[in-house]
């Protein structure tokens, strides 16, 4: 069976584009989550796609892991990623190396707006070539500068392409070209296209457009917030309620986070109120339907199952849609256990199973002052919304 794995680069610092939090552009956020995220979500929903596979920066192993949580079904174990992305692509291509795909596609973490036709197409173009890249006609007029900036020549436009990724290739073939490279001390090419015509292997250009931009500077980040910003979605809201009773137990689950107490919640799954109200809230918001519809707690496999299995596919059928996460909000209902030392804890589990930022999620709780069944302490309520974003 033909098999082809994406392998993203996401080692490099992006010093231009570097926040002054010191978070890389790969991880900063654009519409509502990650760069990285964006080509994540793009790569692995496709059906031509078997694998995805990450080279990060050993620093960034935090943020890569925030980030790449709502898609870890499709991903394989990430890779160290070196001091050139020369370095790191070999490193990833060497990583397959046990599995031995047929194809690879080759992709920059900072090119965010990656098509699901462009990946089709480029996995097309290695039945005809063993390598491709996406590449867009170059249409403005080009000049070469000389030493005292004026302008020394025009150069010819003709037959000039501006090179992209995914850069696609034969696995053997390029991991073959890697390795020469590596063996001659040949540790300053670009892009893999450059490594493999050096190699001697024909490279295919497959049209793209100017949207499958890179993000390297400030601007660009800011250019892209502005294509993926809320004048080209409409907000669609959503509320959930969930009520559990205490049984005999000495731990409760609430948000994601498991805390101490006199008793448990009873429950098919973990029986975690919070959460289960939120992912009723975001379905709601998308109009499909409920927490029981996709999870019956007639069905034996979701016996004492975690409930951020129910959240995270909430948050994947947001991204189904094209949609995203504009943020939500939790009320727990309860007399003890105190929320309070839990909040942020609470608060950073939701983010990271909704792959969203922590300051787009709200956790409070509050007591029934000892009325009704919340008062006498016999379980706990929760209350939930969502705002959700969908394109128009």
């Amino acid at each position: 069976m033909t098999t082809t794995v994406a392998v993203i680069v996401a080692a490099g610092r992006g010093a231009r584009a570097l926040g002054t939090d010191g978070i890389p552009k790969q991880y900063r956020n654009i519409g509502g989550t990650s760069v990285l995220a964006h080509s994540l979500d793009a790569l692995t929903r496709h059906p031509g796609i078997d694998a995805v596979e990450v080279v990060v920066n050993p620093g960034d192993r935090g943020l890569y892991e925030a980030a790449a949580r709502p898609f870890a079904a499709g991903l394989l174990k990430p890779v160290e990623g070196g001091t050139t992305r020369q370095v790191s692509v070999r490193r990833g291509l060497e990583a397959l190396s046990a599995t031995a795909p047929d194809r690879v596609l080759i992709h920059d973490a900072a090119r965010p707006f990656l098509s699901a036709d462009l990946i089709t197409r480029m996995i097309a173009a290695l039945d005809e070539q063993p390598g491709a890249i996406a590449a867009e006609p170059v249409t403005d007029t080009l000049k070469r500068s000389s030493t005292d900036g004026t302008i020394s020549e025009t150069v010819d436009r003709a037959g000039l392409w501006r090179a992209q990724t995914p850069q696609a290739f034969r696995y053997a073939a390029i991991l073959d070209a890697h390795r020469r490279a590596e063996q001659m001390g040949l540790g300053d090419f670009t892009d893999d296209a450059g490594l493999a015509e050096w190699a001697g292997l024909p490279v295919k250009l497959v049209a793209s457009t100017s949207m499958n931009m890179k993000l390297t500077t400030a601007d660009d980040l800011a250019l892209a917030e502005r294509l993926l910003g809320p004048h080209l979605m409409e907000p669609r809201n959503g509320t959930g309620f969930d009520v559990h009773a205490f049984a005999p137990g000495n731990s409760v689950w609430l948000c994601g986070v498991e805390i101490a107490h006199t008793h448990r919640l009873e429950g098919h799954s973990d029986a975690d109120v919070g959460l289960h109200a939120l992912t009723d809230a975001i379905l709601g918001a998308i109009g499909q339907g409920d927490i029981g519809e996709h999870f019956p707690p007639s069905d034996p496999q979701w016996r004492g199952a975690p409930s951020r299995i129910f959240l995270a596919d909430a948050g994947a059928r947001v991204r189904a849609l094209k949609g995203q996460i504009s943020n939500v909000d939790v009320s727990l209902l309860c007399e003890a256990p105190k929320i309070g030392p839990h909040r942020e804890a609470m608060r950073l589990a939701v983010a990271a199973i909704l792959g969203i930022e922590v300051g787009r999620v709200g956790v409070k709780a509050t007591t029934m002052e000892g009325l009704g069944f919340v008062g006498r302490r016999e379980g706990i309520a929760a209350l939930a919304s969502a705002t959700v974003l969908l394109p128009r």
